[in-house]
């Protein structure tokens, strides 16, 4: 039926890139400490690991709180003015780390930027599931994921040119010398304060595009509604999806409302599918690679500036995964590609614990962990969105894609912050193991629970589920 409708596809990729900015901000942000972290820890002269631990994840705070403030605001604000307050956070966020006198402060910056990525991570995939024709809501959630990346890969940039401009640095300096240094004193500020400029962008940006359809019909802002699925695919796409929309609005039963919604079977089951999954994508140890690439690579032998290259190289690896996705997420499929992500992923985590183990030369680690990398952001990293912005019914689905998102970070905080103490007890080898073990576990889960949800409408998706006690 909607492959016979004339959707103006210039303004659904329009506002679907610019709630996407959110998804580029998110992946800067996300990683630009992991390239600063080599200059920033002598400069605040950060020697244990928990202070280590802390200045890499102290913005998963702010995540987690980002994702709360979501719970409760967004179904009953909508998604546009949300989106706002994180532009507007990510640019108080770049500027003020990068002006931060005291660790103390470099940490308060870093969780207001936290903030802005828990709102941006939540919404960003959410909107644009909620503006897309069905045919197309994978390739276009999609299109989230890649901006992150494209985000990861410009911070991995603009981190190892940053770094290449301290000529004076020399290749194997120690904690006290990159302490004293240019970079250890301004070059992770920069880092840090290019971010500014976008984070502005999206700000102004989001004020242009309009509101979810899909709240809007919830909220009973019919003309609204009405009006914006008009532009984006004329007046037959208006009737038969405000038809399904309140058909689905219908069917909820008026007087089981506040807690009573949630303890359904059928919101109870997709909800912990939704939280498993988000556990999952972060357990599956890719951020701690992400995160901690440099200590990863310096373990194999390579010295700073080979560890900013390859940390670049990473980057560049993920963002071309990601057009594997666009290209096969609506053809294939979410069940499958994430089937082959977790089972991927088992096997290398197997072969790069052993490398470790046999303390193998640098060249086939960084060739295993590429490869890693490579699946998984075709498979668990967009996917994991793509599903968490299908499966939750319309009248919980801000709160509960929250809820996930609030697994997400809880997930990721614990992963990075106990890292450094996890690796010093198990070791490199088995801690690589874990993450393996965690993915084959993944597999079955998914594989026995998991539907499939490709090429239905949200409202085909939530009457599933609802059929299925």
């Amino acid at each position: 039926m909607e492959q016979m409708i004339q959707f103006d596809k210039k303004y659904i990729w329009m506002i679907s890139l610019t709630a996407a900015l959110g998804g580029f901000l998110f992946g800067y942000d996300w990683v630009v400490v992991g390239g600063a972290k080599p200059f920033y820890e002598p400069f605040f002269n950060l020697t244990s690991p928990s202070e280590q631990g802390w200045g890499t994840s102290s913005a998963l705070v702010g995540c987690m709180v980002g994702a709360i403030a979501c719970i409760f605001l967004s179904d009953q604000f909508g998604r546009k003015k949300l989106l706002i307050i994180a532009g507007l956070l990510f640019s108080i966020s770049a500027i003020g780390t990068a002006l931060a006198p005291t660790f103390w402060w470099f940490n308060f910056y870093r969780i207001v930027g936290g903030i802005a990525m828990g709102i941006a991570l939540n919404l960003s995939p959410l909107y644009i599931a909620e503006i897309s024709p069905a045919h197309k809501r994978g390739t276009l959630v999609t299109i989230n994921q890649l901006l992150i990346m494209i985000g990861v890969l410009l911070a991995q940039l603009i981190n190892w040119r940053i770094s290449l401009l301290d000529i004076e640095l020399p290749e194997d300096a120690g904690f006290q010398m990159i302490a004293a240094s240019w970079s250890g004193t301004f070059g992770w500020r920069w880092m840090f304060g290019v971010e500014a400029i976008p984070a502005f962008v999206f700000f102004l940006s989001m004020f242009w595009v309009p509101e979810s359809p899909r709240w809007l019909v919830k909220a009973d802002r019919m003309d609204e509604a009405k009006k914006i699925l008009g532009k984006i695919g004329g007046p037959q796409y208006t009737e038969s999806a405000l038809a399904e929309i309140q058909q689905n609005l219908t069917l909820e039963d008026p007087n089981n409302s506040g807690i009573g919604v949630w303890l359904k079977a059928p919101i109870l089951k997709v909800v912990a599918i939704g939280i498993f999954l988000s556990f999952l994508q972060q357990w599956s140890g890719v951020n701690v690679i992400i995160y901690y690439a440099a200590d990863i690579f310096q373990a194999a032998g390579f010295n700073l500036k080979q560890m900013m290259l390859n940390i670049v190289v990473i980057g560049g690896v993920m963002v071309l995964s990601v057009f594997i996705t666009i290209y096969t997420v609506d053809r294939f499929g979410r069940k499958v590609l994430l089937l082959i992500g977790t089972s991927s992923m088992a096997i290398l985590y197997l072969l790069i614990g052993y490398s470790f183990f046999a303390e193998q030369d640098g060249a086939s680690l960084v060739v295993l962990v590429l490869v890693n990398v490579g699946v998984y952001s075709f498979t668990l990293a967009p996917l994991l969105w793509v599903v968490l912005s299908e499966i939750f019914p319309i009248k919980i689905r801000g709160a509960a894609m929250s809820i996930a998102a609030l697994a997400h970070w809880v997930g990721n905080f614990t992963l990075t912050y106990f890292f450094p103490v996890i690796k010093e007890n198990l070791g490199w080898a088995n801690n690589f193991w874990l993450y393996g073990a965690i993915c084959a576990f993944g597999f079955f889960v998914i594989l026995f629970v998991l539907p499939e949800t490709k090429g239905k409408s949200l409202e085909q998706i939530e009457l599933d589920f609802a059929r299925k006690k």
